[in-house]
């Protein structure tokens, strides 16, 4: 990979704004396309290789024996992980965040400091999660899924996977720092080689292939945290080499910078927590209608994920556009770039919804093995996902917008208040209670969806956003 000094610099001049005579900042419509695609294509890249692993590692989890409890322990135990690390992944919002307003204001320089910063957060921490989690998950795994079957399977998976949590905040704070000082290449090329590590790795731990044991589900996690640990030391030597100029390893940021950086995450890492022990108790809920149930939610878990790539890697590009336009002092441009970037997601993920929508049964049949009945359980609900891409593709990037901005703390609370007390009640109601299912648990998720993205499109259009110091 070649350095990014006068090429990155030639790329930041072409895409530099114009001003009008009235103050008001633009670009050409293709240039700013351009901008977008230029920002946006490595993180899809990079996020692609991550989702085609979730599809890739379900799908070998799928062809063991004993399949439904197997795809279960893995569903229950990604999120359950996901929920014990989510407060120090939300450092990689208050990275991007800081270090866009940064490189806004020309201060490129200082820009490494607030990943330094992070990465220290995450060294302390980390490790007390993990010892936490490694500890408790044998007395807590049963209350989350009472079935034998997923019990024996879940719990050593996720104390597994539970000893790397620091090689994944890591991964996280190195990420939301590319992406805001425009190389998101270089967090493409981690990914892609990662991932890819990780499925080899899946492929000789879960069947016992290349001489490894046949490990099963626990071999599913074992090459996770071995891959996650290779993308971290492959960060650092690209950190050293790409950012030991813009203060990487050389010191970090003043008392009142950490203490902000602190401050814009912790809403963030607390919004995916919750986010994340929402799905967990999803799970839960479609966990007292039957296994198939579960079974085929993690099924849609990871097709769901997948379509949603366009729209996260737009997401987080759009953070980084608004962000460095607020450290020029442009609100207006902020706000342009936001509806941009939301016309191009909604193109991309209205198409990639189309095929949810059409062929349904062809989609599953051609990724899982499932039995009979789970397939039949997914179906509709698939449909509801490629219906809902739309407005999916507005809220997706209109919250990534904000948390660009530094609105973290109203869209915390509005992502909390929607799941937790709008959604898993009337999903609990329509599950084990009235006994409806999984179609219906699925549509009352798209409408909470919905009108969560809508709430998200007023905040854009009121831009308290702008007023916001990072």
């Amino acid at each position: 990979m070649a350095r990014p000094g006068r090429r990155h610099a030639a790329a930041s001049a072409r895409s530099a704004p114009t001003c009008h005579r009235d103050g008001r900042t633009t670009l050409l419509d293709r240039q700013r396309f351009h901008r977008i695609l230029g920002l946006a294509l490595p993180i899809v890249g990079g996020m692609v290789s991550q989702n085609v692993l979730n599809l890739v590692d379900t799908a070998m989890v799928s062809r063991l024996e004993h399949s439904d409890a197997a795809l279960a322990a893995v569903g229950y135990g990604g999120f359950a992980l996901f929920v014990t690390q989510a407060v120090i992944l939300g450092l990689s919002t208050g990275v991007q965040a800081s270090a866009a307003r940064r490189k806004g204001q020309g201060r490129l320089h200082e820009t490494g400091y607030f990943l330094n910063a992070a990465l220290l957060v995450v060294v302390c921490i980390a490790p007390l999660l993990s010892l936490l989690l490694i500890e408790v998950v044998p007395h807590v795994f049963p209350y989350i899924n009472n079935d034998p079957a997923v019990v024996e399977l879940g719990v050593p998976y996720l104390q597994v996977r539970a000893a790397g949590i620091v090689f994944v905040a890591s991964n996280f704070a190195f990420r939301g720092y590319w992406n805001a000082i425009d190389l998101t290449r270089v967090y493409m090329f981690t990914l892609v080689s990662m991932h890819t590590l990780n499925i080899v790795l899946d492929y000789a731990l879960i069947f016992g292939h290349f001489g490894a044991p046949a490990l099963g589900v626990q071999g599913a996690a074992v090459a996770s945290v071995t891959a996650f640990g290779f993308g971290t030391t492959l960060y650092c030597l690209l950190g050293l080499r790409y950012a030991r100029e813009y203060g990487f390893l050389r010191g970090l940021p003043g008392r009142a910078d950490v203490a902000r950086l602190v401050r814009l995450s912790l809403p963030s890492g607390i919004q995916q927590m919750f986010f994340a022990a929402g799905f967990l108790t999803t799970f839960w809920i479609i966990g007292q209608v039957g296994t198939a149930e579960i079974a085929g939610a993690n099924v849609l878990i990871n097709v769901m994920l997948t379509a949603f790539l366009p729209g996260m890697g737009l997401g987080l590009a759009a953070a980084t556009l608004v962000g460095q336009a607020l450290g020029r002092g442009d609100a207006d441009d902020a706000a342009r770039w936001g509806w941009d970037v939301v016309k191009v997601a909604m193109v991309a993920m209205g198409l990639l919804g189309l095929p949810m929508v059409l062929c349904p049964r062809l989609l599953l049949g051609a990724i899982y093995t499932l039995n009979p009945e789970t397939l039949e359980l997914t179906l509709w609900p698939l449909r509801m996902v490629g219906l809902s891409m739309l407005f999916e593709a507005v809220g997706t990037i209109l919250q990534s917008a904000l948390l660009g901005a530094g609105d973290t703390r109203r869209v915390m609370l509005v992502a909390i208040v929607h799941q937790w007390l709008l959604f898993l009640p009337l999903a609990y109601l329509a599950g084990p209670v009235h006994g409806y299912g999984l179609t219906v648990i699925w549509g009352l998720q798209v409408g909470y969806r919905a009108l969560q993205a809508a709430i998200f499109a007023t905040f854009w259009l009121r831009r308290r956003w702008a007023r916001i110091e990072i």
